[in-house]
């Protein structure tokens, strides 16, 4: 959306604009860009992004609900800083470890 704001309506007037910045993507990957559901973006190139299409980060991506939100609301958790606002993703916990002690050396 943020590119046919500023007039880019093709994957090659995008990349001729990313290219003034010194971000060089394949016309693939731009064109995966341009259909909106990207597998991948580095935070590097994010940047470079930002740059070409005078934006910022906030322009480019857009929050989604998360497939587990029901269950964290089910469970009473919430996600960090979610005071205030609707249950989202309940926050990672690290595994424990099957046998307690402390780890073993690696091999020298």
């Amino acid at each position: 959306m943020v590119a046919a704001q500023r007039d880019l309506w093709r994957p090659t007037e995008v990349l001729a604009a990313f290219q003034q910045v010194g971000f060089k993507p394949s016309l693939s990957k731009v064109a995966a860009l341009w259909s909106g559901k990207p597998v991948t973006v580095r935070l590097d190139d994010l940047d470079l992004m930002c740059a070409a299409l005078d934006c910022t980060v906030a322009d480019l991506l857009q929050a989604e609900p998360v497939a587990g939100a029901q269950a964290a609301q089910d469970s009473g958790q919430a996600a960090v800083g979610a005071e205030g606002r609707e249950p989202g993703q309940v926050r990672p916990v690290p595994r424990t470890r099957h046998g307690g002690g402390p780890r073993s050396l690696p091999p020298s």
